[in-house]
Order: C-alpha cells, then structure tokens, then sequence
C-alpha cells in the first residue's frame, strides 16, 4: 500500500554537492513513496551515482537535506544511523561478494554482524534467501564459481536478507545477456510485490527501466530534468531527455574563454 505523499520514505531537498570546484549536483530535490520502485536515470556525469552514494549516507552533501524513512540522516546520531541503514539493503554493480566466503556466508555476513540469532537460524534464513533469487542449493559454492547472473542473484539475497524496507540497485543488468537481464527484472518485481520494499534502481539499460519503474527521474547536470511515469517519459517533448531515450550524441558548445581559464589553470597548478 503506497503511504500519503505528505510522508515519503525518501525525500531529497534542494541538494548541493561539490567534487572540489565542480558542481555534481545543483538544487535536486527528489520524493519517492513507499512501495514505489524509483529508477534514476541520465547520461554519463549527470550525477546519478553520485545521488546514490549520498541516499546511502556515505557522503555529504555541500548544502540541502535527506531524508529516509522520516529521517534527515546528517542531523541524526551515528547510533541511529546505523540502525538505519539496518532497514536498507543494497546491491552493487559488481555484486561485491567476498571472493574468500561462499555464497551461503556472503548472504549470511549481515545476520551475523548486525543480529544475535544462532547460527542455525542465521543458516535457515540465508538458505531462505536464496532460494527466492532461485539459488536454492547452490550455498556452498564459491563466487569464483558462478556466472554474472549468479553473482547478481547472490548480492541481491544478501541485500534483503535482513528484510529491509529501502532496497537500493546500482546498475543490476550491467553486462548481463538479454535474457538474464530479464530474469532479474522478474524477480524485482516479484520482490517489491512479496516483501513490500521500496527500491531505488540506479541503471543506463532503457528495456529493464521502462518494466520495473513505477516512476523515472531523469537526471541531467545534476539536476532532476523530469520525473514521471514509463509513459511521461517517453512522451516528454523535452530534448535532452529524447536525447537519452533515442541514443543521440550531445553537441556541447565550447566557450573559449572558459577554454583557455581551464588550460591556465592547470598550467599555474602545474
């Protein structure tokens, strides 16, 4: 059931990030409710990522607030955030698996650093996880011996394996095939609708953000160009966003003296 849209589970206001003197993120403000699965979007150096890492408070932003679950999470006691973060899960690109662990303990490692259930239940709940990713089975294996699929599905078990109400996605269909690509955009939908989650899915690839995505934002210079649903968005009349859909290369406009200030610059830091 979606919450009033007077209580978000994510609400970006007005944020501002810098890497040294360049502007990532300029003013963007961003609100997402619960049960909704939430795909951003936009092209290299938009700073979707960037939004990521800070909905994951892993930066700090130069200037505006976040909140998650009613919570501004750069006012709250680092107590409190780690029990925050105890309600989100998160699956990189990658799949960030240790390579040393197999596939039973990789999903295990949060029950075991974050709760004081017996290993017992810890190993009933891992094996639980994994066989909603269809991996039943397959625990005892080591990352080394799983194709990308596999690896995919692994960190998407460990990510929900403590029941999280915040799921987050970088890229998951990065350098899958089609048709794995597809089996996975199933089994988010199936997850949001099982578990009730609300899922924020960082991703590039268009087919599996126009099948999960209850709304699109579309970043651009680090601000929100648009949010909308699958259908706003492929309807939007705005450029950069046609742009996006459509593959089309930008033609960026050179100001010389911006140019030639650049070229001093690094000249003089030299």
């Amino acid at each position: 059931m979606t919450s009033s849209p007077s209580n978000p589970v994510i609400e970006v206001g007005n944020l501002v990030t810098h890497y040294g003197k360049r502007k990532i993120l300029d003013g963007l403000n961003l609100s997402m409710e619960e049960g909704e699965i939430r795909v951003i979007m936009g092209g290299s150096g938009s700073g979707k990522s960037t939004l990521l890492w800070h909905l994951l408070g892993l930066y700090r932003p130069t200037s505006g607030r976040i909140r998650l679950l009613g919570q501004d999470i750069h006012q709250i006691r680092s107590r409190d955030m780690l029990i925050l973060r105890r309600q989100m899960g998160v699956s990189f690109q990658g799949g960030a698996l240790f390579t040393s662990m197999s596939v039973g303990e990789n999903v295990a490692m949060p029950l075991r650093e974050h709760t004081d259930l017996g290993e017992n239940t810890i190993r009933i709940i891992s094996r639980m996880k994994l066989e909603v990713v269809n991996l039943g089975g397959f625990q005892d294996l080591m990352p080394s011996q799983l194709s990308g699929g596999m690896i995919k599905r692994v960190a998407l078990a460990r990510s929900i394996v403590m029941d999280p109400k915040l799921l987050f996605f970088d890229e998951p269909s990065a350098g899958l095939d089609p048709v794995v690509a597809a089996e996975l955009d199933d089994l988010i939908l199936k997850l949001r609708d099982a578990m009730g989650m609300s899922m924020v899915v960082v991703t590039h690839e268009l087919d599996s953000a126009f099948k999960i995505a209850d709304k699109i934002t579309v970043l651009d210079n680090g601000k929100a160009l648009l949010t909308g649903t699958v259908d706003e968005v492929r309807s939007s009349s705005n450029e950069r966003v046609q742009d996006l859909l459509n593959r089309r290369p930008r033609h960026i406009q050179v100001d010389a003296e911006e140019y030639l200030r650049r070229l001093t610059e690094e000249q003089y830091e030299l």
